[in-house]
């Protein structure tokens, strides 16, 4: 589906337009089925791309490295998640912290989920709490790496972005929801690079697909700059370039197709904005 013709209910609302406000499960299920990109990691891949008979219901091996063998969580409430309060929940998703007070090891982005607003993050798990129950037996992430004892002092609060097409809005989208800054920011001995490198670029993905490098996303020369605002939103949500060849994964260009014009835009607003930094060397 393109992402010109792929409109949703929330495009068609404008603030003026209070009869079709969407509730906290409608906007939950945006995020978590859109541009958050959840099923990407957290429902298992089949020989024809994500088994949607397992939505949510994790198993999938995100990372296996020296340190590092990441598998996915189930996320339906048949998994651990369904035993915990709302706040508890809410803990983990932003601040990586389970209720027994164990940390939830990387990939999760929770140098970026942290800046969650409290409304997205009370719709999703709203929306989380509706997800049909999948029994599925999942195998126990293994670090050998030492962990930190927190990612950070608790959040106590975290206001909304205002929505529109805006830069604004598109940090936050860029952000926090589609965390798309973690994976297109290199990495240094404490996680993303975010103030010396912020869109640089050269992290690099080995799958089966060989191994994918993220690119520069900066308004450089080596990054964006040389795209229209439609090229962009082509290699975003259809993970094609503008000569017609095919971007690898793990982008999650099948849930980013779901972002709405205006979401897709203050994405590509705000990209624009990045100090330009030439290719890692």
């Amino acid at each position: 589906m393109s992402w010109k013709t792929g409109v949703c209910a929330a495009a068609l609302c404008t603030a003026a337009s209070l009869a079709c406000a969407e509730t906290p499960v409608e906007r939950g299920e945006y995020l978590v089925r859109g541009p958050m990109s959840c099923g990407n990691c957290h429902t298992p891949q089949g020989p024809n791309g994500p088994d949607m008979s397992l939505e949510l219901a994790g198993g999938q091996v995100v990372v296996d490295e020296p340190g590092i063998k990441a598998i996915s969580a189930n996320i339906t409430p048949a998994g651990e998640i369904g035993g915990w309060s709302d706040a508890e929940l809410k803990k983990a998703i932003r601040e990586g912290l389970r209720p027994d007070g164990s940390l939830i090891g990387p990939p999760m982005p929770f140098s970026l989920y942290k800046y969650l607003s409290d409304t997205d993050l009370d719709a999703i798990v709203a929306f989380l709490r509706t997800l049909k129950p999948i029994e599925n037996t999942v195998a126990k992430s293994v670090y050998t790496i030492p962990l930190p004892p927190a990612y950070g002092p608790p959040v106590e609060h975290v206001a909304d972005t205002p929505r529109g097409p805006t830069a604004e809005y598109g940090k936050y989208m860029a952000g926090p929801i589609s965390h798309c800054l973690e994976c297109h920011t290199p990495f240094g001995p404490q996680g993303p690079m975010y103030d010396m490198s912020l869109g640089q670029g050269g992290f690099q993905f080995p799958g089966p697909w060989g191994v994918s490098v993220s690119a520069n996303i900066t308004s450089s020369e080596d990054g964006l700059k040389g795209y229209t605002d439609d090229q962009i939103a082509t290699m975003i949500t259809e993970g094609v370039r503008p000569d017609g060849s095919k971007m690898l994964p793990p982008m999650p260009y099948a849930w980013l197709a779901k972002m709405t014009p205006d979401d897709l835009k203050a994405v590509i607003l705000y990209l624009r904005t990045l100090p330009p930094l030439p290719d890692k060397s």
